[in-house]
C-alpha cells in the first residue's frame, strides 16, 4: 500500500473509560457488488465472512470486533433474513417482491462498510480499504444526481460530564459553516435532511453565557430541539447510552443505537475521487476537538459567533473567513 497522510492527533487521547480512544467509521458508496466488497474487505484484513442476510455480511476475526458490509436498506435487509420456501406460493410472491425491490434499490441505495470501534493506530486499515475500493470502481456522492452518500465518524467521547460534552457541541456549532464548506457537500446531498444543522433556537440557547446545564438538562434540551437523528452532529446515540429512559420517552427510532460516541454525519463520501479519503473528515473533526479543548479560545469564539448570529446580514462567508483566520488550530 502507498503511504497515507498522517491523521491529525486529537487533544484527548483517552476515552471516558480511561482507555485509548476508539473510532467507528461508516462509509456509503455504490458501483460495486455486495459480494465483491465483502470479499475485498475480508481478504485485505484476513477476516472470515458469513452472510447474515442476503444483503448483509458479517466479517469476523478482528480483535476490535466485527466488520459489516451491507445494503443500506432496512426493509430489504429484513426481508433478506427470512428463509424462502420454494414450495410456498406466499413465499414465492415475497421472493418476487424482494427481487423487484432489490432491482429498484440498486441504483439508489448505497452499500455500507461499517468498521468496529478502532484505536487510532488502526485507522490506516480504513484508509487502505478506501484506496482498494476506489481502485475497484466504488462511486461516491457527487458521481450521480441519484446519490447522497456519506462517511460517518463515531469518535468515542473523552468524558461524559456535561461541561466536556457541551464544549464539543458548542465548538461544532461555531465551526459548522466552515466544516460544511470544507466537505464540499454536493448539491443533491445538501437538499436532503440527513445532515441538517441544529435549529437556530438551539444554537442560541447553548452559546448563551449563562448556559451551564447539568448532564440531565443538557440531554433534555438537546431532545427538545433535536428529536431526530438527522443532524450533522447526532448526539442521540450518546445520550441514549447515558440516559436511555429520557431518550426513549422522546423517540422509539430503532435505528438509534446506544454507544458512547458522537455520531458525526456531515462528511460526504467521494470515494470515486483519487484524492479523497478519511483525512478530510478527520481533519474537520480534529478542529472541533481542538477548539473544545481550549476553554479560553472557545469562549472568545462563542462570543464572536454569537455576534455573527445577531448581525442582520448573517454573512456566512464572512464568518467562514473569520474561522479560517482566527479559530482554527494550525
Amino acid at each position: 500500500m502507498s503511504s497515507q497522510p498522517l491523521l491529525t492527533a486529537l487533544p484527548w487521547q483517552r476515552s471516558f473509560a480511561n482507555k485509548p480512544r476508539r473510532f467507528g467509521i461508516e462509509i456509503e458508496f455504490s458501483g460495486l457488488e455486495l459480494a465483491d466488497v465483502q470479499q475485498l474487505v475480508a481478504s485485505h484484513l484476513a477476516l472470515t465472512a458469513a452472510a447474515s442476510s442476503r444483503y448483509r455480511y458479517k466479517l469476523s476475526g478482528d480483535p476490535a470486533g466485527d466488520w459489516i458490509v451491507e445494503l443500506d436498506f432496512q426493509l430489504l435487509t429484513a426481508m433478506g433474513e427470512q428463509k424462502i420456501d420454494t414450495d410456498s406460493v406466499a413465499d414465492n410472491l415475497q421472493a418476487s417482491l424482494e427481487t423487484m425491490l432489490a432491482a429498484a434499490a440498486k441504483p439508489l441505495v448505497p452499500l455500507e462498510l461499517v468498521s468496529p470501534p478502532l484505536p487510532y493506530s488502526r485507522l490506516h486499515d480504513v484508509t487502505e480499504l478506501i484506496m482498494l475500493l476506489h481502485q475497484a470502481g466504488a462511486k461516491g456522492s457527487s458521481e450521480s444526481l441519484q446519490y447522497a452518500f456519506g462517511l460517518q465518524l463515531n469518535p468515542e467521547v473523552p468524558a461524559t460530564d456535561a461541561e466536556t460534552l457541551l464544549a464539543i457541541i458548542q465548538a461544532f456549532v461555531c465551526l459548522h459553516d466552515w466544516l460544511r464548506q470544507q466537505e464540499k457537500i454536493d448539491f443533491v446531498r445538501s437538499l436532503t435532511s440527513f445532515i441538517a444543522p441544529y435549529p437556530k433556537a438551539y444554537q442560541l440557547k447553548i452559546i448563551d453565557d449563562a448556559y451551564k446545564p447539568s448532564l440531565a438538562e443538557l440531554i433534555e434540551h438537546y431532545l427538545e430541539f433535536n428529536p431526530s437523528r438527522n443532524r450533522a452532529l447526532d448526539c442521540l446515540p450518546l445520550f441514549l447510552h447515558l440516559d436511555e429512559k429520557r431518550v426513549r420517552a422522546i423517540t422509539d427510532d430503532e435505528l438509534i443505537k446506544a454507544r458512547p460516541t458522537f455520531h458525526y454525519r456531515l462528511p460526504s463520501c467521494e470515494i470515486h475521487q483519487a484524492e479523497w479519503g478519511l483525512q478530510r473528515a478527520w481533519t474537520g473533526w480534529a478542529q472541533v476537538e481542538m477548539l473544545a479543548a481550549d476553554p479560553a479560545k472557545l469562549k472568545r469564539c462563542i462570543a464572536a459567533y454569537r455576534q455573527q448570529l445577531a448581525d442582520k446580514g448573517n454573512n456566512t462567508a464572512a464568518w467562514i473567513s473569520e474561522v479560517e483566520q482566527q479559530w482554527l488550530s494550525r
